[in-house]
């Protein structure tokens, strides 16, 4: 046995890479040398203090010289490695920059976009915004107030592209870093409403039916419209702080980008406008306005500083954009071509519109290195079943698919989803379940999906079927207990106006139904409260008639059907929650007539469950979603 008087004595095993550090240890030297699970012995050398000239430890009877290495007190010592330098496998590749979707050319700061190649656009684009700020009085310089927060703000960089992926403009705004406002003090509310996009389906349906003129209208630096009611202090911006009194603040007098209140105080005030020139809001959609003249009608739609005008009179249409642009700075667009990441498509002799998102797909699928993948079929193939039993067991499973940009991909998805793809809604429904801990299966799904938008990105959503009569038909449907993990069962609806879908929707439902008629009966009665809303937004519309009659909805279950038209104190159906008992009440008042339709015909079926492709075709088709050489 050896004792070891050094205070502090370091040892490394080159072999292994380790480094031992012993402080007034008894080593046994022979022993722990000459004894392992290899039955080698190990080569133990000494790493030499900072303070003191240490020789190598002998482990073998043979003396060997080391050069002396020097550890800190504080240091961890370099020990020997390998030169080769560790790379990650290509296909990891994905996972380390897929969640990340800036341009990289885009400045981050004033002092990157100053020092950007292009720094003469992005000055000229920070000189548009902050004359915009002038013209709109949106502050005063004030000495600093004693008591009050002053506000940071920053520059945000952006370059604009065209419906077509092309570079358009360079865009710089002007934010306030409103998440230090402190709530009660510096803003009290800001929930503003947006036009939703089922809203603007149902005018474009209409739109091509009545061949009404469509216009559009951007509002430039909308939020600085808006009227403050609180007293914000904000700090002046980088890069034009006025020379005079650069110790001064700005005391803003209106809303700013990036302030809590300013989309709601931007809301306020078009809504007091729009109102003033004779425009009554939509009692069921905030940001739907109308204005009738007898037969002269026009409808404008609000989504955010975005402005679609629709009207069946042109002068009037002119007037409303003038008026418009004497309240606001306007760049008028013309016709409406592309608004939302959605291209606008019309051919008015034959009374058509379609609606595509080609170009927000490509930059999808871009984003997630699926561009160059293979061309999906179906969303999902029939039969693939999706489980939380797929989900990671192990860490160094889950530690992998953390890398994944799983939500990102469902939520990108989701967008197309709700705009112009009701054909993925099922399969979006399926993988959502999984973004919190998501599996290999369930990123994989969600692969599939992006496959399927890439061999059919190039379809529209049509409006336009030729019927004499504009009419709401809608179609419900349920798949029984498809969720693995939960017995729940799937519903699904879709309501169908001028030939193509203006609302749909998949989701699990919320309580366990014990038959196929009960998760039918409890997916009709969630298509009927859609279809009170409905029944509601286009009623006060006033340019569809036949709204006022009851709306057919069609279901292939017939003991729900009946449960529905002649409620009955069964044994199977008694313990039904009364909530679901709605679409009874909606049936007996004559807004709902709730009809069969056989299965092969019921177009809400890709909206419960995975079908094979010739179905998943016909009904995609039955929805109004066809490709361009179909209709154009």
């Amino acid at each position: 046995m050896t004792t070891l008087t050094s205070s502090t004595t370091t040892y490394a095993i080159q072999s292994k890479q380790k480094v031992f550090i012993a402080r007034k240890a008894e080593f046994l030297e022979t022993k722990f040398l000459s004894e392992g699970t290899s039955g080698r012995t190990v080569e133990l050398e000494e790493v030499q203090d900072s303070q003191d000239d240490t020789h190598l430890v002998d482990t073998s009877n043979q003396h060997e010289d080391v050069e002396n290495d020097h550890v800190d007190d504080q240091d961890t010592q370099n020990i020997r490695r390998s030169g080769r330098i560790s790379v990650p496998p290509e296909r990891y590749g994905f996972f380390m920059d897929g969640c990340y979707v800036v341009d990289s050319d885009e400045p981050t700061t004033y002092r990157d976009a100053m020092s950007k190649p292009d720094f003469d656009k992005w000055q000229e684009a920070m000189n548009i915004e902050m004359q915009s700020m002038y013209d709109n009085q949106v502050w005063e310089l004030v000495t600093p107030p004693i008591k009050s927060k002053v506000v940071g703000s920053k520059w945000v960089f952006k370059k604009k592209t065209d419906m077509h992926g092309n570079l358009d403009t360079y865009k710089a705004r002007l934010v306030a870093k409103g998440y230090t406002q402190t709530q009660g003090v510096d803003y009290d509310e800001t929930f503003s409403p947006v036009a939703m996009l089922k809203s603007i389906r149902i005018l474009f349906a209409i739109a091509a039916y009545y061949d009404y003129e469509i216009w559009q209208m951007d509002v430039k630096t909308a939020f600085l419209n808006g009227y403050l009611e609180e007293d914000v202090h904000m700090e002046q911006p980088e890069g034009f702080v006025d020379p005079k009194h650069p110790n001064k603040v700005c005391k803003l007098k209106k809303s700013i980008y990036g302030l809590k209140q300013a989309s709601r105080s931007w809301n306020h005030r078009f809504d007091d406008e729009v109102k003033k020139f004779g425009f009554i809001k939509n009692t069921d959609e905030a940001c739907v306005y109308k204005k009738a003249s007898g037969s002269i009608i026009t409808f404008l739609v609000l989504y955010v500083d975005d402005i679609l005008l629709f009207g069946n009179d042109i002068p009037t249409l002119e007037g409303v954009k003038t008026w418009l642009g004497s309240c606001f700075s306007i760049k008028d667009l013309g016709e409406a071509a592309y608004i939302l990441g959605i291209k606008i498509y019309r051919d008015r002799s034959r009374r058509l519109i379609g609606l595509n998102q080609s170009a927000y797909i490509d930059k999808v699928l871009k984003r997630f290195k699926m561009e160059n993948s293979k061309k999906g079929l179906v969303p999902i193939q029939k039969g693939t079943i999706l489980s939380t039993s797929q989900c990671p067991s192990s860490k160094v499973e889950q530690e992998r698919m953390n890398g994944v940009p799983y939500a990102s991909a469902i939520g990108s998805i989701m967008y197309a989803m709700i705009c112009t793809r009701p054909d993925v809604s099922c399969a979006l429904s399926m993988t959502s379940r999984y973004q919190q801990n998501p599996g290999n299966s369930h990123w994989m799904a969600v692969k599939s999906i992006l496959k399927y938008l890439r061999n059919t990105k190039d379809m529209f959503l049509i409006y336009g079927s030729g019927e004499e009569e504009l009419v709401v038909k809608g179609y419900t449907d349920a798949s029984f207990q498809t969720d693995r993990d939960d017995s729940r069962s799937q519903s699904g609806y879709v309501f169908i106006m001028n030939g193509g879908a203006v609302s749909w929707k998949s989701s699990k439902q919320d309580v366990v139904a014990l038959s196929t008629t009960e998760s039918a009966y409890i997916a009709a009665s969630l298509a009927a409260q859609e279809a009170a809303w409905l029944r509601k937004f286009i009623a006060d519309l006033g340019v569809v008639a036949t709204i006022q009659d009851p709306l057919e909805i069609f279901c292939d279950n017939e003991g729900a059907i009946a449960q529905i038209k002649e409620p009955r104190a069964h044994q199977k159906t008694r313990h039904i929650e009364r909530r679901f008992n709605y679409i009874r009440d909606e049936v007996e008042k004559g807004k709902i007539c709730i009809r069969k339709v056989h299965t092969d015909q019921n177009i809400a079926d890709p909206f419960t469950k995975l079908l094979e492709r010739t179905k998943h075709d016909s009904h995609t088709c039955s929805l109004g979603l066809r490709y361009s050489r179909d209709w154009t």
